[in-house]
C-alpha cells in the first residue's frame, strides 16, 4: 500500500557511492535537519530517468532555497549509479535500493515492470516523489503508474513552500 500524506516516513539505510567510496545514508539521521524530497526512479541509464535527474540537478538551488535535500533512489547498484551520475552530470545523491526494500516500504514497487512487454522484474520502483518534513511526516506523495510520466515538480515545490 502506497504511503500517503500524513503518514510517518519509514526509516531506511541505503548505500551511495561518493568520492570516498561507498557510504551509508540513513533517513533518520537527515530528519530534522531539512525537509527531504525522495525521488524514486525505475532504473539508471534510461532516458526518462536521466532527464528527470539531470533537470533536478540543474535546478537543485531551487530546492535548497526551499530548505530541502533531494535524494534519488533506484534499485541499481551504487557503482552503476555512480557511473550514471558521472556520465550524465547528475549531482543529487543517488541511493541504491538494490533489494527493493525501500520501494516496497513506500508502496511504490511494481509487481511486474512493464507487463505489456512481459518484463518479469518485480520490485522495480515506480517513478515517485515524496516530500518529508523536518518531523518525518510525509507532506506530499505522488506515484506514477507508467514509467514515462514525471511527477509534478511544481506541486513538490509548492508543498515545500507551504511547510
Amino acid at each position: 500500500m502506497t504511503l500517503k500524506v500524513g503518514d510517518l516516513a519509514p526509516d531506511f539505510t541505503l548505500v551511495t557511492k561518493s568520492a570516498d567510496g561507498p557510504q551509508l545514508v540513513k533517513l533518520g539521521q537527515l530528519i530534522g535537519k531539512s525537509n527531504i524530497v525522495l525521488l524514486f526512479v525505475p532504473m539508471a541509464f534510461t532516458g526518462v530517468c536521466t532527464t528527470e535527474f539531470c533537470e533536478i540537478s540543474a535546478g537543485l538551488r531551487d530546492y535548497e532555497a526551499l530548505d530541502a535535500k533531494v535524494l534519488g533512489i533506484s534499485g541499481d547498484n551504487p557503482f552503476a549509479q555512480a557511473a550514471w551520475a558521472e556520465k550524465e552530470g547528475i549531482t543529487i545523491p543517488l541511493l541504491s535500493d538494490y533489494e527493493h526494500a525501500v520501494a516496497k516500504a513506500y508502496g511504490v514497487a511494481y509487481e511486474q515492470f512493464l507487463p505489456e512487454v512481459n518484463l518479469i522484474m518485480g520490485g522495480v520502483a515506480k517513478r515517485s516523489a515524496f516530500v518529508i518534513d523536518r518531523g518525518g511526516v510525509i507532506r506530499y506523495a505522488e506515484v506514477q503508474e507508467h514509467p514515462k510520466n514525471l511527477p509534478d515538480f511544481e506541486a513538490v515545490k509548492a508543498t515545500l513552500r507551504s511547510i
